[in-house]
């Protein structure tokens, strides 16, 4: 799987109509809507697709045609999203009716085509979850486990020192087995 990290934009024009599409991550979806409603007054339509993982790891999906036929904005750039593996990112696209109808083939052509030109103008990252583990360890090991956290791309999120060592790390599933591995008899879960 793979997200979006900045905001990009990118216009499609078809028989002079406008399509602005804008490409976000998920958590500026909201704010990004809003102010693009703000800034194109005149725009006929803001059509809506994102994908996000929600605390439960399920994917959740929606689209929205607003306005345009039903099925042919909204889901075909869903369908895009999902073709592409895109996760926690969103595609809202900005339309201008240039006065020629497009009809239904047309439509979707044209969302779905703005839709891949906007993701092919960025880098997508790949996508990886993420887990937090907390584990303690005698104060011997400190300079290991924080060599071994650097080895293994682990952020350490939060230190304690008590009777122990207790840190809260932070990384994506497969490192972190890595690690516990690695320091199996050394720290404790």
């Amino acid at each position: 799987m793979q997200f979006v990290n900045a905001h990009a934009t990118q216009t499609l024009e078809i028989k002079h109509s406008k399509f602005i599409a804008h490409v976000v991550p998920y958590d500026l979806y909201e704010a990004t809507l809003q102010e693009l409603k703000n800034s194109h007054p005149k725009a006929r339509h803001f059509v809506t697709a994102f994908r996000y993982f929600n605390k439960y790891k399920q994917i959740v999906e929606h689209s929205s045609d607003d306005g345009e036929p039903k099925g042919t904005s909204g889901k075909p750039t869903l369908i895009v999203l999902q073709g592409a593996n895109i996760i926690n990112s969103a595609i809202i696209t900005v339309r201008y009716f240039g006065g020629t109808k497009l009809g239904t083939g047309g439509l979707v052509r044209a969302y779905s085509d703005a839709a891949n030109l906007v993701l092919e103008s960025l880098t997508l990252q790949e996508y990886k979850y993420e887990i937090t583990k907390i584990i303690s360890f005698s104060y011997n090991t400190i300079r290991k486990v924080e060599y071994e956290c650097q080895v293994h791309s682990i952020q350490i999120i939060s230190k304690e020192f008590t009777d122990k060592s207790v840190y809260t790390i932070k990384a994506d599933e497969k490192s972190i087995q890595n690690f516990l591995l690695k320091l199996d008899r050394l720290i404790s879960i």
